[in-house]
């Protein structure tokens, strides 16, 4: 079951806060490559959601850890955190706005598409 203390969704500014500080999480992007190649943020391990279901064991082991889940405006990254919730990642989130806010609030000269 998830914590109460995990929303779903979590902000911008505290997964920066979090990759800032070098918090113990795990940082994923479940865009596609083609959308990887365009902008990425640093710290973030490419896992697209078309490969998930085949690739999830590479996750094995950090069931416990928090994860944080981003894509390019937070819809299959949502799609991603809930999934892995009922796959016993209790701790899965969303970002909030996915790299396309980031760009925005974080890093204003990323590559926006």
């Amino acid at each position: 079951m998830s914590d109460p203390a995990d929303p779903i969704e979590v902000s911008i500014p505290e997964v920066k806060e979090l990759r800032d500080a070098g918090a113990d999480f795990l940082f994923i992007d479940c865009r596609e490559p083609d959308e990887y190649a365009i902008a990425a943020i640093e710290g973030a391990q490419l896992l697209p959601m078309s490969t998930l279901a085949e690739r999830v064991g590479e996750l094995a082991g950090h069931e416990d850890r928090r994860v944080v889940i981003h894509c390019h405006k937070g819809g299959r990254s949502l799609r991603v955190a809930n999934w892995l919730r009922q796959q016993g990642f209790a701790r899965a989130q969303s970002m909030a706005g996915g790299i396309d806010q980031w760009a925005i609030d974080v890093e204003p000269g990323m590559a926006r598409y």
